[in-house]
């Protein structure tokens, strides 16, 4: 699993730069692009927490949704074989092949 960090709701990437030997980041799922850095792991969680409470903060003053809206419909590329085999299976249990995936993505999430 990626590293990630959470707070209120947000998602915070975790990377680091051996050239500049610093951890960095940014906040996942919004239209902005807001970034944090450190040398220190609980700096940078520090970091993150600030950006994600300014970035609320300056959402509320514009007005601003807080996260992306998503319209619910995304393409999934699959090996053919996978394609073909998800297909059956869903004719099997008499779903279509998108209510397959939809119940397979939210078991997923239910065990995350």
């Amino acid at each position: 699993m990626k590293n990630t960090l959470n707070y209120k709701g947000f998602i915070g990437s975790v990377s680091y730069s051996d050239e500049d030997e610093v951890l960095f980041g940014k906040i996942e799922g919004i239209y902005d692009l807001i970034t944090y850095e450190s040398t220190e792991v609980s700096d940078l969680i520090k970091q993150f927490k600030i950006v994600v409470d300014e970035y609320i903060e300056t959402c509320k003053h514009f007005k601003k949704p807080l996260l992306k809206s998503f319209k619910g419909s995304f393409n999934v590329r699959v090996k053919p074989d996978t394609h073909q085999r998800a297909a059956m299976l869903a004719t099997m249990k008499g779903i279509s092949l998108n209510q397959l995936v939809q119940v397979a993505i939210e078991k997923e999430i239910a065990a995350a």
